[in-house]
């Protein structure tokens, strides 16, 4: 069968995109007739792609974890990278990448703070500061070489960890032609190329840092950009069959691209179960004494009340398939109890007031609505937050890590109240929860019987048994 070329432009060259983006062509290379180059572009002055080309784009990606309750451990090469481009050493190499016939996709991986509007960004910068300002110098030279030639539109797929991160992208760079003052046949031609919103969802330990003689161990060059991941894989984008035409993940076997029209179901599972499960474990587990995810995982206790919130509080309070959203449940907690990856609950506590809200908080009230009932599970976690954020913790080593003002605020609440007084002050604190949940019925009241078990019992497992025995 014949190859099909599709080159690949990709901003950032961390180990996230390695162990993602890179990873799913390099399989597609092998198993489809899909042939796809990848060209790295640093986004910032200071990256890694000087150790990268040592390597002559060569590494090794370690998938470590259970999957489908069995353990797997191995090894793949990646040797998709053509070239490794830093726009701040070679400005004009990198506009040179945008004349590629072939160029089809862009990926990129800039961090949530990438895609933002630089207002100071300059067209005529050697390169643009800022991502969206480099991205559109690039298409620019792209629409001049080819003169503004429709088929000669690109696929930008942004793997930035916010939502709707194509649209914003777009508006950013719509915005940009404005303040650049660039020409309206261009800022037609902008508006025919794709932008994609995606989810992306897999843990990215990085570069070993223990056992490192059993990574080494048998590679066929010295590898100082080795990552390791869990096995477990998901990438959603918001596309079409055309897409899936030049992007032919439909015939991968073991790497789980979706491709689909809204993405919303996929996006609201991952924050409500994933990241609601990390922010919901996270104070119980650390007034526990445990100190990892896998070690929750590993306790009893802790694995119960995780289970139960996700299967009897959680997973009710969402909107679809109820066997579906199970099957993610399951899949998640086999990737909390990842023996190979030591995930520090200190280091997930960072602005859990803000995570409760986004990741927590509609499960709460979607569940109060439904059942005309307040969950448990999670009064408990919201009430071993606020003993977290108000209590000495020091005992525990963990220091709280969260906006100034909102730290002063539970420290100034919890000095002079009563356990009933701190509950009615948080839960009217509309700064921190963008609404009166005073208002919400039985819930200042299960959650005032939730933190006196707290504040009146020897340890959190004792106070969850005196609040729901």
């Amino acid at each position: 069968m014949a190859r099909i070329t599709k080159d690949s432009i990709q901003f950032g060259e961390g180990n996230f995109l390695r162990a993602f983006v890179d990873y799913c062509i390099q399989i597609l290379n092998t198993d489809t007739p899909f042939d796809g180059k990848v060209s790295i572009v640093q986004p910032l002055p200071n990256g890694t792609l000087s150790e990268l080309k040592r390597q002559k784009g060569k590494y090794h990606l370690f998938q470590e974890g259970i999957l489908d309750g069995k353990t797997q451990r191995n090894r793949i090469q990646i040797d998709c990278i053509d070239q490794m481009i830093n726009p701040y050493e070679s400005f004009e190499s990198y506009l040179k990448l945008a004349e590629n016939e072939n160029l089809t996709f862009v990926f990129s991986n800039t961090t949530e703070a990438g895609i933002a509007h630089d207002e100071n960004d300059d067209f005529n910068a050697s390169p643009p500061q800022s991502f969206p300002g480099k991205l559109l110098r690039f298409l620019y030279q792209r629409y001049e070489k080819f003169n503004g030639d429709k088929d000669k539109v690109l696929h930008i797929i942004p793997c930035e960890l916010i939502d709707k991160n194509g649209s914003k992208l777009r508006e950013i760079m719509t915005a940009l032609c404005d303040q650049w003052q660039l020409e309206e046949d261009f800022k037609t031609w902008l508006k025919t190329n794709h932008f994609y919103n995606t989810l992306v969802d897999r843990i990215v330990p990085g570069f070993p840092t223990k056992d490192l003689d059993f990574y080494k161990k048998d590679l066929p060059f010295d590898d100082r950009l080795m990552v390791t991941s869990e096995p477990f894989f998901l990438w959603v984008i918001e596309g079409d069959q055309k897409l899936l035409e030049l992007f032919p993940v439909d015939q991968l076997k073991d790497v789980n691209v979706t491709i689909v029209p809204d993405l919303g179901i996929y996006r609201t599972r991952k924050v409500r179960i994933l990241n609601g499960g990390h922010t919901t474990i996270v104070p119980v587990g650390l007034l526990h004494g445990t100190p990892t995810v896998s070690g929750c995982l590993e306790d009893p206790f802790l694995k119960k009340f995780l289970s139960q919130t996700l299967y009897e509080e959680i997973i009710p309070s969402i909107d679809f398939d109820k066997e579906a959203l199970e099957d993610y449940a399951q899949s998640v907690l086999e990737r909390f109890s990842n023996p190979f990856i030591i995930h520090q609950l200190a280091s997930i506590s960072l602005n859990s007031i803000s995570k409760f809200k986004v990741r927590v908080l509609p499960s709460l009230l979607n569940y109060n609505k439904k059942q005309n009932k307040i969950p448990k599970n999670i009064t408990f976690a919201m009430a071993a937050l606020l003993y977290f954020y108000g209590k000495e913790v020091s005992q525990h080593q963990v220091a709280l890590k969260d906006d100034a003002s909102i730290i002063a605020f539970f420290d100034q609440v919890w000095k002079d109240s009563s356990v009933g007084e701190v509950v009615d002050k948080t839960l009217s604190n509309t700064a921190l929860w963008d609404q009166n949940l005073t208002e919400v019925p039985q819930l200042k009241e299960t959650l005032t019987q939730a933190l006196t078990a707290i504040t009146s019992q020897k340890t959190i497992a004792e106070a969850y048994q005196a609040f729901n025995p």
